[in-house]
């Protein structure tokens, strides 16, 4: 990384740097993102399967 950094900084691409730094934080952020959101999913999928559980033994099926 900090080849990376010297060789951006050598040319005076510390824009390009910048961006490329935003773009891989900002995805990782919304990979996470994503990844909490599906895991949320199965939580509350889990839940309704429970409570149609629950009404199927109160209902006596």
């Amino acid at each position: 990384m900090d080849e990376l950094i010297r060789t951006f900084s050598g040319r005076g691409d510390l824009a390009h740097l910048a961006l490329f730094l935003w773009a891989a934080f900002a995805s990782a952020l919304a990979v996470t993102a994503l990844r909490e959101l599906a895991a949320a999913v199965r939580r509350f999928d889990d839940f309704v399967r429970a409570l149609a559980d629950l009404n199927r033994k109160l209902r006596g099926d």
